[in-house]
C-alpha cells in the first residue's frame, strides 16, 4: 500500500510541469509557469516562484503552452497551443499548425490579454472608465457638537493614445456651541484634464480646474491652462511624470474683488506601489504670476492608499494650498488631512 501511494505522488510531481507553460533560455534554464504576453522584445511570464518576470526575447530558445494563446502571424492572428520544433514556433490551432520563425514571432497574448487589447481598439465614449469615489466623516458630541465631512470622486479613461480625468472633493464642516450653530469650513475643488500621447514619452495637455472656499473669501477660481510633459519613469510599480505650460486665471472674491492673471506652470505626479496592496501617490503644481511679478500660487497633495479588499480601500491624504497673494485678512497657506475609505470602480 505504501509502495502504490509513493508511486503515486511520484507520477503526480513528474506530471505536475506538464500542465504549465514552459519557456527554455539559452543558459539552459527553464522557467514554468504562465505566458502572459510578448510584445516587442520583450516576454512577460509568470514563473511559478518569482511571480511576474520580464524575459528578453533574444534569449528564448524553446517555447511550450498548455493553453491556447493569440498569435500575430505576418498572415494574420491565430489561437492555438505552443511549441518549438527546429527554431521555429508552432502554433497548433483546431485545424491546422501555422508556424513562424521563433526570433520573428511579434505578438502572443493570453486570453486576458487578448480581451484587454479588443477592449482598446475601438472604445465607446462610456467604456474604459475606472476611478474612485472617498468618503470619510468626524463626529464630536459633548460640550461642543462637531460634524465634518469629505467626499472625493476621481475618474479617468484612459486608451494607448490618450487619457481624460476627471476630478471632485469637497470639505464641509460645522460646530455647535451653546445653540449655536456656525460653519467652520467649506471648500470644493473640481474640474477635468485631457492628456494626448506625442510619443512613448511625451504628451500635450490640456485642463480646466475651479474652486470654491468661504474661509478664503473665493467665490470662483478658475484656471485653464495647457502644456507639455514627459514621463520620467513607467514601470510595473512607479510612474513619474513632469509637466509644465502656460495658463488663464480667473478668481472672484466676496470682498469684494475681481483678478485675472497669465502664468507659466510646472510641476509632477507621482505614483509608487510600496507593497502588495498599499500605493503612494504624490502631485505638485506652482503657478507663477506673469501679470504680477512675484505672486504664485502652489497646490501640493500627498496620499496613501491601502486595498482592504477588490473594491475597498482606506485612503489618507494630505493638500496644501498656498496663495502669496491672499485677500486682506486671511492667511496665505491652508492644509487639509482626510482618511475614510474608498470604493473604487471600473467599467
Amino acid at each position: 500500500m505504501r509502495l502504490r501511494i509513493a508511486t503515486l505522488i511520484l507520477l503526480l510531481s513528474g506530471a505536475l510541469p506538464l500542465f504549465a507553460d514552459q519557456v527554455t533560455l539559452k543558459n539552459g534554464d527553464r522557467v514554468t509557469g504562465k505566458i502572459i504576453k510578448k510584445d516587442g522584445a520583450t516576454l512577460v511570464f509568470k514563473s511559478d516562484v518569482f511571480g511576474n518576470v520580464s524575459i528578453p526575447w533574444d534569449q528564448v530558445t524553446q517555447v511550450t503552452s498548455d493553453e491556447s494563446l493569440f498569435v500575430l502571424l505576418p498572415q494574420g492572428s491565430v489561437q492555438g497551443k505552443l511549441a518549438t520544433v527546429d527554431d521555429r514556433l508552432v502554433v497548433a490551432t483546431e485545424t491546422a499548425k501555422e508556424t513562424v520563425a521563433l526570433a520573428e514571432a511579434p505578438v502572443i497574448r493570453n486570453a486576458a490579454e487578448q480581451q484587454v487589447w479588443e477592449r482598446l481598439q475601438n472604445p465607446g465614449w462610456l467604456k474604459l472608465w475606472a476611478g474612485f469615489v472617498d468618503f470619510g466623516t468626524s463626529l464630536a458630541r459633548g460640550n461642543a457638537d462637531t460634524t465634518t465631512m469629505t467626499t472625493g470622486l476621481n475618474a479617468s479613461r484612459a486608451t494607448r493614445t490618450d487619457k481624460t480625468t476627471l476630478y471632485f472633493n469637497q470639505i464641509y464642516s460645522t460646530a455647535s456651541l451653546e445653540g449655536e450653530t456656525s460653519t467652520t469650513a467649506q471648500a470644493i475643488r473640481g474640474g477635468w484634464g485631457h492628456n494626448r500621447n506625442v510619443n512613448s514619452r511625451m504628451f500635450w495637455n490640456i485642463f480646466n480646474d475651479y474652486e470654491y472656499d468661504k474661509f478664503q473669501n473665493l467665490d470662483l477660481r478658475l484656471v485653464l491652462g495647457t502644456g507639455l510633459g514627459y514621463n520620467v519613469i513607467k514601470a510595473e510599480r512607479a510612474r513619474l511624470d513632469l509637466v509644465g505650460g502656460g495658463a488663464y486665471t480667473h478668481e472672484e472674491f466676496s470682498t469684494p474683488l475681481s483678478r485675472n492673471s497669465g502664468n507659466a506652470y510646472w510641476g509632477n505626479d507621482l505614483s509608487y506601489r510600496l507593497t502588495g496592496n498599499t500605493s503612494f501617490n504624490q502631485a505638485f503644481r506652482m503657478f507663477n504670476n506673469l501679470s504680477e511679478t512675484g505672486e504664485l500660487r502652489v497646490n501640493f497633495d500627498v496620499g496613501t492608499v491601502t486595498a482592504l479588499t477588490k473594491w475597498l480601500s482606506w485612503q489618507l491624504t494630505c493638500s496644501d494650498l498656498y496663495l502669496s497673494n491672499p485677500v486682506a485678512g486671511r492667511k496665505d497657506n491652508d492644509v487639509l488631512f482626510t482618511t475614510g475609505f474608498r470604493i473604487t470602480f471600473a467599467r
